[in-house]
């Protein structure tokens, strides 16, 4: 009886191949859903790293943008100290000190990225200007910055400080603004 009960556990070849044949399958199906989900996972690993690196990027930006905006009040505060400075032998080297110190300051700042709006002899443009003074004017033509009252500042393209200028406004906008009142 033994020998019959040997038999009947041993499968024949073709069962044999059939069970290998769906045992294949189910590992191939297996193998093509773990393949998809580290597909998607390391898109996600990707889209991270690029997020924090642009997160990373903008608070470097934010930090630098503080602290260069609060540089240029010591900037201003050199150029205060120059202008008030007394007329005598040691005021000329105080001011040439300053001076030297003003332009190491301006050359660390343009090489983080800051630059100097250029305001005097310009059209008058209120996204990078704020007038503090208009002058009426005799030409034609368009308002024009005649005096820059504190310089303003770009950081990589965008506006960190606007100029405070003085604007002579040219003939046309005068009428245009008596039009208004």
């Amino acid at each position: 009886m033994e020998s019959k009960g040997n038999e009947e556990l041993e499968e024949s070849p073709e069962k044999q191949l059939e069970t290998l044949k769906r045992a294949l399958a189910e590992e191939k199906k297996r193998n093509e859903e773990l393949l998809t989900r580290l597909k998607y996972m390391q898109a996600d690993l990707d889209n991270y790293r690029k997020r924090m690196d642009k997160e990373l990027r903008e608070a470097g930006e934010s930090l630098a943008k503080g602290l260069l905006t609060r540089l240029l009040v010591v900037h201003d505060e050199l150029d205060l100290a120059a202008k008030h400075a007394d007329g005598g032998k040691e005021s000329g080297e105080l001011i040439e000190g300053i001076g030297m110190v003003r332009k190491n300051l301006e050359s660390a700042m343009e090489s983080a990225g800051v630059e100097r709006i250029a305001a005097v002899g310009k059209p008058f443009d209120p996204s990078i200007h704020e007038a503090v003074e208009k002058t009426q004017g005799s030409s034609p033509g368009e308002d024009m910055v005649v005096e820059e009252i504190r310089p303003g500042f770009t950081f990589r393209g965008h506006l960190l400080r606007p100029s405070m200028v003085k604007v002579e406004l040219g003939s046309n906008a005068a009428e245009g603004e008596k039009r208004i009142e």
